[in-house]
């Protein structure tokens, strides 16, 4: 899939590091550092615009990195990028440890996952289907 991008930022695009990878680092695109305190949250710019196809989105994911050995995560996990969005990238950062994180310009600092997903169309009815599950909801399907 070609996805148009504009690249404001003095980095590299994003690019998958291995055959595997299902995401791509975003990096930080600042002129000075930004250090988060802790509960602390704000937006980093990427550099990067996107033009993306009808019928997908990308998908904004923490680093398992910086989430484990830092505290650092994105807030609204997964964020969306929809396709008609043309705007900069930002990353809404926040930071869930107990010591100041200090933002770097070019500092990896989340993930991009591109997807397709489905345009739903409501289907207003008076009853569902029956499941063996029912309406069991959170921890219903685990081990008891």
């Amino acid at each position: 899939m070609n996805i148009k991008i504009i690249n404001k930022s003095n980095h590299d695009l994003p690019h998958y590091e291995t055959i595997a990878s299902a995401g791509m680092d975003l990096r930080a695109n600042i002129t000075e550092p930004i250090t988060l305190k802790p509960l602390e949250r704000t937006i980093v710019k990427t550099g990067l615009f996107i033009e993306l196809p009808i019928g997908t989105e990308a998908q904004v994911r923490p680093r398992s990195g910086l989430a484990a050995k830092k505290g650092i995560t994105v807030l609204n996990a997964p964020g969306t990028i929809d396709a008609d969005y043309r705007g900069e990238i930002g990353v809404i950062l926040v930071n869930l440890s107990n010591e100041d994180f200090t933002i770097n310009e070019g500092e990896r600092i989340a993930q991009l996952v591109i997807a397709k997903h489905e345009r739903a169309e409501w289907e207003e009815v008076g009853e569902l289907s029956e499941t063996s599950r029912g309406e069991g909801g959170f921890g219903s399907t685990g081990v008891k």
